[in-house]
């Protein structure tokens, strides 16, 4: 067996691993590399290896960083299955079309300047056409649904608690050639215990080869029920001076927690019920839309919160508004109140959060609430360095709002989290690879599994690496 890593390794997105076992080739992931534009539309769209060569995708979530190139793939001549739970397949019906259209946009940015310098005019790697078609050859399974890929491979899927339908994958594989059974075990991006809405991260027992994440391999995340503190106060503190929380929000994932947290404020009469909360962004109200459709995935809290609950819906009560046209976003720019208005990008790179900053970052009774990793060079990188001036559409506005940090939301786990998920391995792997983190965090997490577990064998691939297992 071979597994080359085309994705993801000593970086956290694009992620990509090829696994080649008696006479197939299965892709693990298929994510869009980010990064500067120029090398991002390179690597995206030239793929490492011949697709029509592909026999099977597995996903393990709907994350762009692990599905995004999908339809780029197809197009490029794969034919076979793409597996994943009943959960990544509705997300990734809405998240590759909204891909699609953002890559469009950019694109035709991109090409009025290649106009204006007589250079050949760019195509985007996909299309919307190209998104949906893709949609063709997607298979859900349940979790923990033993499904046989080969005679020889059965794919099971396992809770990963990371975002609505993520999964670690496992392949148990009769491999032929070795005349061995072998356990492959990729862990996708692992979530946090105890947060809410979703099942904490399954323990697994036993891998004989092991595909790990490590975002957070070398750091740790505040305490998640500070979080929740965190953010009743500055609800509250806003109120008081008569201003409105700005919260820039993924709209899948950290958006339907943030709505959720602020429902159960509201329940328990810590922030006021007569306080409008906002949802501005398209995407996440489908996505949150999708939630809805999956209870098989809430954890034991949010079905005893819901069986308490008088509106029946963990995203919706009294004061929660979804504004999907733009008009109505537009409307939000009038609002003289205290209000919660969250929308997208997370990063405040693009999107309608850039309208609402526009209009309140001057305003020093306003918060801006960051609740995510931002990126470096970004908008919202520099609003949690508090620049005194800020850059949106080609302007310059003054931050004088207060700005707010939670980093208690982290749907990766942490180091210690991490190594819990590892230490709970009574089959210690024969081979380890170090995937989906920063190089620091990732040979951080390597040394700490071969020096406080004892782990063998545990390698930090570089871009396009084979290895022989």
């Amino acid at each position: 067996m071979e597994i080359t890593f085309h994705g993801a390794v000593r970086t956290v997105t694009g992620s990509q691993h090829l696994v080649e076992v008696n006479g197939l080739k299965i892709l693990l992931d298929c994510g869009l590399y980010q990064g500067s534009r120029k090398e991002s539309y390179s690597r995206n769209q030239n793929l490492p290896f011949d697709a029509s060569q592909i026999d099977i995708l597995v996903l393990s979530h709907a994350h762009i960083d692990h599905s995004g190139n999908v339809p780029n793939l197809v197009k490029s001549g794969f034919t076979g299955d793409i597996v994943c739970t009943y959960a990544t397949r509705d997300l990734c019906a809405i998240m590759l079309r909204d891909s699609a259209k953002i890559q469009q946009y950019d694109i035709e940015y991109v090409n009025k300047k290649r106009e204006r310098q007589k250079l050949p005019l760019l195509e985007p790697i996909y299309t919307t056409e190209d998104a949906v078609e893709s949609l063709k050859n997607f298979i859900g399974i349940g979790y923990e649904r033993p499904y046989r890929l080969t005679p020889n491979i059965t794919l099971t899927f396992y809770d990963a608690g990371h975002i609505l339908g993520s999964a670690i994958v496992v392949l148990d594989i009769a491999d032929q050639d070795e005349k061995r059974d072998v356990r492959l075990v990729f862990s996708g991006d692992i979530g946090r215990p105890h947060r809410p809405i979703l099942r904490d991260p399954t323990f697994l027992q036993e891998a004989d080869v092991l595909l790990i994440e490590s975002t957070y391999g070398n750091r740790y995340h505040e305490k998640i029920d500070e979080a929740t503190n965190k953010l009743e106060r500055i609800v509250n503190e806003t109120c008081q001076r008569g201003g409105k929380l700005i919260v820039p929000a993924f709209a899948v994932g950290r958006t339907q927690e943030l709505v959720y947290r602020l429902h159960q404020l509201v329940e328990n009469r810590d922030i006021s019920p007569n306080l409008p909360v906002y949802v501005d962004s398209p995407l996440a109200i489908d996505a949150t839309g999708i939630y809805r459709l999956h209870p098989e995935a809430y954890d034991e809290e949010t079905h005893n919160f819901l069986a308490n609950d008088r509106h029946g819906d963990p995203f919706g009560f009294e004061m929660m508004r979804y504004t999907r046209s733009t008009s109505e976003s537009k409307e939000l720019n009038f609002l003289r109140e205290s209000a919660v208005i969250i929308s997208a990008s997370g990063m405040a790179e693009a999107g309608r959060i850039l309208h609402h900053l526009k209009n309140n970052v001057e305003d020093p009774r306003n918060t801006i609430l960051i609740v995510g990793w931002q990126a470096p060079h970004t908008l919202g990188r520099r609003i949690v360095e508090k620049q005194s001036k800020v850059r949106i559409f080609g302007e310059e506005y003054a931050l004088n709002a207060q700005v707010e940090t939670i980093n208690g939301l982290s749907a990766h786990a942490d180091r210690a989290e991490l190594l819990d998920w590892t230490g709970h391995l009574v089959k210690r792997p024969s081979h380890t690879f170090i995937v989906h983190g920063e190089e620091d965090a990732s040979l951080a997490f390597a040394d700490a599994l071969r020096q406080e577990q004892l782990f063998e064998n545990v390698a930090v691939p570089q871009l396009g690496q084979k290895f022989k297992v």
